[in-house]
């Protein structure tokens, strides 16, 4: 395909693919959560859905991989990756009360929010491109991993390894995809190990609706982002970073109302 055509198809900008993104990602948890605080975090209750809402519920997954993908890409274009770090570090704990307030009778009072887990790919990415031995690099990307287990930190080591292929394959364009599209089906096949207590068909709607949503990022991020900034870099920037607290806040006073 000549440049000329796959250039008529980069028709987003990077405010308005996280905008897509977390548009998606907020009526996703806004009606699964609203459910799930309901039933007192009973996850079983997805699976006695209509379908057609079970597969509206995990199109949520669309936004993660975007903003694991731009994790990577604001590692190599951002002035000063120290403040970039701490801004995230800050984010996140300022997130957190509000991701208690929705979800801890899912998850419970030690998971936290993906925000950690988008600092910790970071973190990964320092260690990757740092200039000590490559064992020692490995090492510490091990430990970062393991980090996100520790505190249960949303996606957690899933999100970091996303973070790191899509940084190291930068470059290579198949090997990226063959990474992301392996990394993709092993998060999503792990959901099989369901088969027995859960409804097949449910689950195989949840799968395969996951996996489209891991696709049609992947092709937001390599064929339609036209690596641009938006008109106001500033202001989105900041707006993105309050969102993710302000949207935790809206689904828990929706919560409140419509489950008394």
């Amino acid at each position: 395909m000549s440049s000329d055509v796959t250039k008529k198809y980069k028709i987003f900008n990077r405010d308005m693919m996280k905008c897509l993104a977390i548009f998606i990602m907020f009526w996703g948890h806004l009606i699964g959560w609203v459910l799930l605080d309901r039933n007192d975090g009973d996850l079983s209750v997805y699976y006695e859905l209509p379908l057609w809402e079970l597969a509206l519920i995990f199109t949520s997954i669309f936004c993660p991989p975007v903003m694991f993908f731009f994790i990577a890409d604001g590692y190599k274009y951002t002035r000063d990756r120290k403040k970039y770090a701490l801004r995230l570090l800050i984010f996140a704990a300022i997130a957190q009360p509000f991701d208690w307030l929705c979800l801890h009778r899912v998850q419970g009072w030690w998971h936290t929010n993906v925000i950690f887990t988008l600092f910790f790919g970071l973190l990964a990415l320092m260690a990757w491109e740092s200039r000590y031995k490559l064992w020692q690099r490995i090492g510490l990307v091990v430990l970062i991993c393991g980090a996100t287990l520790l505190i249960m930190s949303d996606w957690m080591i899933f999100g970091v390894v996303f973070i790191l292929f899509l940084h190291i394959f930068r470059e290579k364009p198949k090997a990226r995809c063959i990474a992301y599209m392996s990394l993709a089906l092993l998060h999503c096949g792990i959901n099989l190990f369901s088969l027995g207590s859960t409804p097949v068909v449910p689950l195989l709607v949840q799968i395969g609706t996951m996996f489209l949503m891991f696709v049609a990022a992947y092709l937001c991020m390599t064929v339609f982002y036209n690596g641009r900034k938006g008109k106001h870099p500033t202001f989105a920037k900041w707006f993105f970073y309050c969102f993710y607290p302000l949207h935790y806040l809206v689904i828990w006073i929706v919560q409140r109302i419509v489950n008394g």
